[in-house]
């Protein structure tokens, strides 16, 4: 029996070919981990003090520094078991770190 493959051109419909170095999936970098549900304070130590916000869509935010890419898997874990969708992850650009921090 053979196996075909498709091979896409220009990344159509794939994955986009997102090379990053070892520095940078092992440096600190900040998140914003959005849910659906609000999570309120009692949560919080769960999440190794990272911040929470009940945003009036129905969804939490929880933002905050995370060490390392093995942190952050851990974090998301963490909201797998909680049993509430895990809407979107976002690594922020130091601006939008500073802007996130001085809107809470």
């Amino acid at each position: 029996m053979q196996r075909r493959y498709m091979i896409r051109k220009g990344g159509e419909g794939g994955m986009s070919d997102t090379r990053v170095g070892r520095e940078d999936r092992d440096e600190p970098a900040r998140y914003e981990i959005r849910i659906r549900g609000h999570l309120d304070a009692r949560w919080a130590d769960r999440f190794d003090g990272l911040c929470f916000a009940r945003e009036s869509d129905g969804t939490t935010i929880i933002s905050g520094s995370v060490v390392d890419q093995a942190a952050l898997h851990g974090l998301l874990r963490r909201v797998r078991d909680l049993g509430m969708p895990l809407l979107s992850v976002i690594r922020l650009t130091p601006g939008d770190a500073d802007a996130s921090a001085s809107e809470q």
